[in-house]
């Protein structure tokens, strides 16, 4: 009997497909390094929103792909034959695959890896164009096919798009080249299959779910696993909860609350789960009654600090999720650096339509290792390891 189960265990670990992600420093502090973030914020009016709702990004005067300003994980892919490398962003918010290539003259392009057709055997052409808007300005280009090489997976066939034009010249400064998007194929710009649904119909998975562990404090340890669980890295039991739109990995929060008192999402409230968004951001008045509850006070970069030697005496946040609770202490809300102590919540403008949103980014999947369900349509939740 034990020799079936060390067997089922080899073969469940076998089927599964690592990418592992390295944490770099985020562009946020690249351009803080380099003098430029105060011109940049200056300049830039910051909306998570826009990357969620087009109209958003329509309307104001944000900066394209500024959703991506605080990222610090990204894992390696190769595209073509023989593969090139390129850094992307593995990202739940989005669902195209795009990378600068040859055919790229902005400056964001010239710091970075180019995709270029004529040095892979397996690339083909084709005629299609595909503009993805973030912000303001858009990533425009053409589409391919080529294979796509994902943690020792060949995915074949793959579309994707090779950047023209991209927005921005603090694109220059990003830690990445490209985003390889996760969400449903619904949203894809150009109608573009995602590379998760390609790897699946050509049966290069065995479980139509894919899951993400992100490490608190180590560069290394992160990693996104395609086509199964590895319970080592979560404690307790999955939980599980259904989705309530299969465009983003969109579900319903019951509520949210400090000391166990609501502090917003009363009556409860949308969420989106989304690797590809660092922070914690929700409606721009509830952010700032939490900012004010936690003592967060705006620096000159336009930032919200909170002193460091207050941390230990701030109470957790607790997400309501399902009937479960998810408590966010503050040592996962507040950023710490050398410098200073930031807080991780971000205000978004939202159409009113829409209702009450909240984007829980990395600092949540920080503490809640995340399976992201394709063939329930669920995303599964426990405490990290």
């Amino acid at each position: 009997m034990q020799w079936l189960l060390l067997l089922s265990l080899v073969a469940l670990s076998e089927c599964l497909h690592k990418v592992p992600l390295v944490r770099k420093q985020s562009l946020r502090k690249t351009l803080n390094q380099h003098g430029l973030l105060k011109d940049y914020l200056k300049k830039h009016s910051f909306n998570p929103a826009s990357k969620y709702f087009k109209e958003v990004a329509d309307l104001s005067a944000t900066q394209p792909l500024e959703n991506y300003l605080d990222m610090e994980y990204f894992g390696t892919i190769g595209i073509g034959t023989p593969p090139q490398e390129f850094t992307v962003i593995f990202d739940t918010g989005s669902s195209n695959l795009w990378v600068p290539s040859v055919y790229c003259s902005s400056p964001a392009c010239y710091n970075h890896n180019l995709f270029n057709p004529q040095q892979s055997s397996t690339y083909q052409a084709t005629s299609q164009t595909v503009s993805i808007a973030y912000g303001t300005g858009s990533m425009t280009g053409i589409l391919g096919y080529d294979t796509v090489q994902v943690g020792g997976i060949a995915d074949t066939n793959q579309i994707f798009g090779l950047s023209e034009t991209e927005p921005g010249s603090f694109l220059y400064y990003a830690p990445f080249d490209g985003i390889l998007g996760l969400a449903y194929p619904s949203i894809s710009s150009s109608g573009a299959t995602p590379v998760f649904d390609n790897m699946w119909d050509q049966g290069l998975v065995s479980q139509d779910l894919f899951s993400v562990y992100l490490s608190s404090n180590d560069q290394n340890g992160s990693v996104v696993m395609f086509g199964g669980i590895d319970s080592s890295y979560y404690t307790g039991n999955l939980n599980w909860v259904p989705l309530s739109s299969e465009t983003y990995w969109q579900i319903t929060v019951d509520s949210i609350t400090m000391n166990g008192e609501a502090i917003a999402c009363s009556g409860g409230c949308q969420a989106i789960v989304d690797t590809g968004t660092s922070l914690l951001a929700g409606p721009t008045n509830a952010i700032a009654n939490i900012q004010s509850d936690i003592g967060a006070s705006q620096d000159s970069n336009g930032q919200m600090v909170v002193s460091c030697s207050a941390i230990d005496s701030l109470p957790s946040i607790v997400f309501t999720i399902n009937g479960i609770e998810y408590p966010l202490p503050p040592s996962a809300y507040v950023l710490q650096s050398q410098q200073s102590c930031v807080s991780g919540f971000q205000g978004m403008n939202l159409p009113t339509a829409s209702g009450e949103l909240w984007i829980l980014g990395d600092i949540f999947i920080r503490q809640y290792f995340t399976v992201f369900d394709r063939g329930n349509n669920q995303v599964g939740l426990a405490p990290v390891a």
